[in-house]
């Protein structure tokens, strides 16, 4: 049997608040009513998705929001991936199709 090591680990560096939160779900309100909001990780988006702010694909491997609306009454048909600035710029970029 080897010998225990009693090494301290280094500490990490800064903490990446963005990088953190990525999963994390929150409550934003807009004008259309509150959201849950969560992160996706670029490591976590394994499928296609569209965005309904631009309509453009949000591809595998690229870090986004998804958001559904916070009043309960929705189920998983009601979320929507969107790209970070899309949902950030909403209140100018409204969702178009459905």
């Amino acid at each position: 049997m080897s010998p225990r090591r009693n090494h301290r680990r280094a500490e990490g560096g800064p903490v990446d608040r963005d990088r953190a939160r990525q999963g994390v779900q929150t409550v934003q309100t807009w004008n259309d009513g509150e959201w849950l909001v969560r992160g996706v990780a670029p490591t976590n988006a394994v499928k296609i998705y569209r965005c309904p702010g631009c309509q453009q694909t949000i591809p595998p491997g690229v870090a986004h929001i998804v958001a559904w609306p916070a009043d309960g009454r929705g189920d998983l048909t009601d979320r929507r991936h969107w790209h970070s600035g899309c949902w950030k710029a909403r209140d100018r970029r409204h969702p178009s199709g459905r």
